[in-house]
């Protein structure tokens, strides 16, 4: 690959930060990502991070796409005690209902999100010419004297005096609370125009040793996911160190307590009892914790008449969605791919190039997540013909998966960003869709 400049600077050294740097470091003699927390050893949750201590999905894209960027990731995860499975095959309800398991070859891996991040850290921290800055603030990128073009970034170490990092090109990867759009605005530029599904959406978390694994009769996850018809939603996951975390889901302003008695008495109100059988007796290493996450957003950089040179955005800098689907890490993911293959053609990167190429990568999970969300009648937003069908159709598909697995397996693989949602509508899927989903009514 093509050496593009002497250095590389990306903001934030989170798994977007991560992912960026990796792909960067092909590209540019020296990578620098700059991060106001401690990141080197540490594999608990951090500030930057808030959402850090909750449980996180990696869906199976994302674990492939680990896998080629660090050979040989998952077999170190492995070794280090983390949990694996099949993605179709763990216990998911839908609509107070549980799926039948299929089989779909793709690997769920379930580690807590600091685990997680550690490891791909550890890859990134092997790579010569990537350096971390740590305990440092990000003040403002730093623009030619016609605003034209980013030429670095104002930093200012905790320990230090501010400063300026020169770059040929900046990243920003800071996540949902990136101050990009400001940015731009100050520098003369318009702001993004924005999508956003209000979701007021809570979890509230706590971590478990179980006193016999048995109880779980070997499955590595139970997840009642939240509906319309059972607004109240579980994920339930088997980690690394022989803990179990278990997240608690509440909508429109609904939230599990954070005192003991009130987190275990508000499990027993799922729609299944299956979350509350298992971690009535277990014994708590922690108290619970509550993250809100308000709403999902959809900036649009790629509609911008005018953008810096020499400046990026992505992860949830570009786009966060609603965790409760677990696709914000493998959509991260997907985007280092195209910032690799934009860094690969040699020459500066076109930031509206890249800017529409995430886009669509965005439109597929973002069109899922957003769709799920207006399925519940209180979230505001605009309900299409394609939304309202889609989403009756989805409902009978979940119906049906509850007789046959292999809906589960091509349900779970498309959720999984393997498999594109077409899958879901071929004509064979379709018939056997109506023909379960109707039998299951008559049931």
């Amino acid at each position: 690959m093509p050496n593009l400049g002497d250095r590389a600077v990306v903001l934030g050294g989170s798994m977007a930060g991560l992912l960026a740097a990796r792909v960067l470091s092909e590209a540019y003699a020296e990578v620098v990502i700059v991060d106001r927390d401690t990141l080197t050893g540490v594999d608990t949750a951090r500030r930057g991070v808030p959402q850090g201590r909750h449980v996180h999905g990696l869906l199976a894209r994302g674990q492939q796409i680990l896998e080629e960027l660090f050979p040989g990731f998952t077999e170190g995860a492995i070794a280090a005690g983390v949990p694996t499975g099949d993605l179709g095959e763990l216990r998911w309800f839908f609509n107070g209902q549980r799926l039948q398991p299929g089989t779909t070859g793709l690997t769920c891996v379930s580690a807590a999100r600091p685990v997680l991040e550690s490891h791909v850290r550890r890859g990134v921290e092997k790579l010569s010419n990537v350096r971390l800055l740590e305990r440092t603030d990000i003040v403002a990128p730093v623009a030619s004297a016609g605003n034209d073009r980013i030429t670095g970034v104002r930093i200012h170490p905790h320990d230090g005096v501010e400063q300026v990092l020169e770059a040929d090109l900046v990243v920003d990867t800071t996540g949902r609370g990136s101050r990009t759009p400001k940015w731009l605005e100050e520098l003369g530029y318009e702001r993004p125009e924005e999508d956003r599904v209000k979701i007021d959406l809570t979890y509230t978390t706590r971590v478990y040793r179980l006193p016999d694994e048995s109880i779980l009769n070997g499955d590595l996850s139970i997840n009642p996911v939240a509906s319309p018809s059972h607004p109240r939603g579980a994920f339930f996951s088997r980690i690394e160190g022989g803990k179990s975390a278990v997240s608690l889901t509440g909508v429109l302003g609904d939230a599990a307590p954070t005192d003991p008695e009130g987190f275990l008495e508000w499990a027993r109100t799922l729609p299944v009892p299956d979350v509350y059988d298992v971690i009535k007796d277990a014994e708590p290493v922690d108290d619970p914790v509550a993250f809100k996450y308000p709403a999902s957003v959809r900036k649009h950089f790629e509609r911008l008449p005018r953008f810096p040179r020499g400046f990026l955005v992505m992860g949830d800098a570009a786009c966060s969605f609603n965790p409760v689907y677990g696709q914000g890490m493998t959509v991260a993911a997907l985007e280092s791919l195209v910032l690799r293959e934009h860094v690969g053609r040699g020459g500066e990167v076109d930031a509206k190039a890249f800017f529409k190429d995430i886009d669509g990568v965005i439109a597929t999970p973002w069109e899922f997540s957003a769709s799920g969300d207006l399925a519940f009648a209180a979230v505001e937003g605009k309900r299409t013909a394609k939304v309202k069908v889609g989403n009756a159709y989805m409902a009978k598909l979940q119906s049906a998966a509850t007789r046959d697995g292999s809906i589960t397996r091509t349900f779970m693989r498309v959720a999984g960003l393997v498999d594109p949602p077409q899958a879901l509508m071929s004509p064979g899927m379709v018939l056997k869709v109506l023909r379960k989903a109707k039998n299951t009514r008559a049931a």
